[in-house]
């Protein structure tokens, strides 16, 4: 090839210079190869591969394409002489990191004028793994080479596990169905027995190696790392290493002061069934406004608000960080429930907002595992359902906190402001996005507003005060009066499900029998306002599903029966 001819060659491959392509002269490769750092073959190799890979072109002018040819006589790597073949061994010993898979050094020299020109052919780095030079990542920026910013740090690192594979789906080898804790077995069982009632005595029959593939927890009867983590005896943890699953509680006084603490292991099925019942002082709250409106007796945390951001946390965590779950309880005020693991999707806000929930899981299977299981909810959503149980309780929102390689997820115990209870209750046709507005200013956090947000929220009539010192305006409840107020809050409040297993074995025990459709006629205008008839015929169904597993209930032809 000609160095006219090679000239044409590169102009057509390689047109221009962008994050994917860079053309360097570097007439002397001994100075160049290995230099000064930010301005060597070892710097750009390093920017190109923590972008999307690409190519090193070596040997011609920049802009002009003009070959003039690179000097390889002086330079040598371990003694050897300077080919292809060992400049990529060197590449890949003196970069961190770079993946030797889909690297490779093309060398042209020209027929007619002896010049040597390489191109290097750059793999994209390997999943959360930023390639190094010089003990320093690097990525390019317009036409300058730079140290890797932070933020471009940080998209490598929490990288979606779904762009590499699913470390939760991996089969562990050297495991089986003995490893796992027989109890959690049974646990799993029940639940996923709840969410296929139809098929209850099919479900029966199977062994546990049929419900295991069944609940899609091991993959043809092959032990994964999903199945040690949700059913693994805690001896069994090692099979994890170098990950870790561990949940970390610890109870702080309001001067956040240590008063207790406990490590829980796995299974994380038993563990956080552990934790919401007997470890975190769910006690009862009564909160009235202004003067005995609703003084109601309440459970400080409702169980899908205990359960859901801790069932979140294992299913989004980020294994390949090796850090523990840790769950924060501040006595009679707030859970603080943090994670490792950049949260995926947008934003919290978008997530709130959507109707659709985000498809997107770091662990997908732990996650589908998790849902057959009765630990996650089967149609997504469950931050925004987390948002609604605390805006029926007319409590604070939940704050996320994403920074650092960190989901951090508090939720409030008690109401702040008793104005924005007032609004909630007697504004009940309020959105999602207009609450977290309110509930921004509740917390006086001014800075997150927008113009447009609070001249929104001044046109309703809910907020006066300077932009740098807002307050809710307790005018709109004034004028209300309170009617409706306590009707309003019972009717929205979940009572505990022991409230409605009394009242069926009670009119059982009084009537002797009864139908489907004359249970339903007992609960449903007791059951909250908030949840459709679809949710309502379901909570049904588990009410009478729990009653016959307790052994207090039994069907015969349709119709139940109080057991003697």
């Amino acid at each position: 090839m000609t160095e006219q001819e090679l000239q044409q060659y590169i102009r057509q491959r390689y047109p221009e210079e962008n994050a994917r392509c860079e053309w360097k002269e570097m007439k002397n490769l001994k100075n160049s190869f290995n230099g000064k750092e930010g301005n060597d073959v070892l710097s750009y190799v390093s920017a190109i591969a923590n972008m999307e890979g690409g190519e090193l072109v070596i040997g011609i002018k920049d802009k002009t394409l003009d070959i003039v040819g690179t000097d390889l006589s002086a330079l040598t790597f371990n003694g050897f002489m300077a080919t292809p073949l060992t400049a990529t061994f060197k590449l890949v010993e003196q970069c961190v990191n770079l993946s030797s898979e889909g690297l490779r050094i093309e060398e042209f020299v020209t027929d007619d004028s002896n010049k040597t020109v390489w191109i290097i052919h750059i793999p994209k780095h390997k999943p959360r793994r930023p390639v190094y030079a010089h003990r320093k990542a690097w990525q390019r920026i317009a036409d300058s080479l730079v140290e890797m910013t932070s933020e471009r740090e940080q998209r490598i690192l929490s990288e979606p596990s779904a762009a590499f594979g699913d470390w939760s789906a991996n089969i562990i080898e050297d495991a089986t169905i003995d490893d796992l804790d027989p109890e959690a077995i049974r646990m799993a069982r029940e639940k996923y027995a709840e969410r296929h009632e139809k098929k209850a005595k099919e479900i029966e029959s199977w062994d546990d190696v049929t419900f295991l593939n069944k609940a899609k927890i091991t993959r043809a009867g092959k032990i994964t790392n999903a199945a040690i983590i949700l059913l693994g005896r805690e001896e069994s943890e090692h099979f994890l290493s170098p990950a870790v699953c561990i949940i970390r509680w610890k109870l702080l006084t309001k001067d956040d002061k240590n008063k207790d603490f406990r490590n829980f292991h796995i299974p994380m099925i038993k563990a956080v069934d552990e934790i919401t019942k007997e470890y975190i002082r769910n006690n009862n709250y009564t909160y009235t406004v202004s003067g005995n409106i609703f003084p109601e007796n309440m459970k400080r945390y409702d169980m899908f608000t205990l359960r859901e951001p801790i069932n979140n946390a294992i299913g989004h965590q980020d294994y390949g960080m090796s850090t523990r779950i840790e769950l924060l309880e501040y006595e009679d005020e707030k859970l603080v429930i943090q994670n490792y693991g950049q949260f995926i999707p947008k934003s919290v806000e978008d997530v709130v907002e959507r109707d659709c929930p985000d498809s997107r899981y770091r662990n997908p299977f732990l996650m589908e595992a998790m849902c057959n299981v009765g630990m996650a909810d089967t149609e997504g959503g469950g931050i925004k359902k987390l948002f609604i149980e605390q805006k029926k309780r007319f409590f604070p929102m939940p704050i996320y906190t994403l920074s650092d390689q960190k989901v951090r997820c508090e939720i409030q115990g008690k109401v702040l402001d008793e104005n924005f209870a007032r609004i909630l209750v007697n504004n009940t046709e309020l959105s999602l996005p207009e609450i977290i507005l309110l509930d921004k200013i509740q917390k006086k956090k001014y800075a997150d507003l927008t113009n447009d947000a609070i001249a929104l929220l001044r046109q309703k009539g809910f907020v006066e005060g300077r932009k740098t010192n807002l307050y809710l305006s307790y005018k709109v409840v004034e004028s209300s009066k309170h009617i409706g107020l306590k009707a309003s809050y019972i009717k929205n409040k979940s009572f505990d499900d022991s409230y409605y297993k009394k009242l069926i074995v009670d009119y059982l025990r009084k009537f002797d029998s009864a139908s489907r459709k004359e249970i339903e006629e007992l609960l449903m205008d007791k059951l909250p306002e908030v949840l459709d008839e679809t949710q309502k015929y379901n909570k049904v169904t588990n009410l009478l599903a729990s009653l016959r597993k307790e052994g207090k209930i039994y069907v015969k032809r349709r119709i139940w029966f109080l057991c003697k």
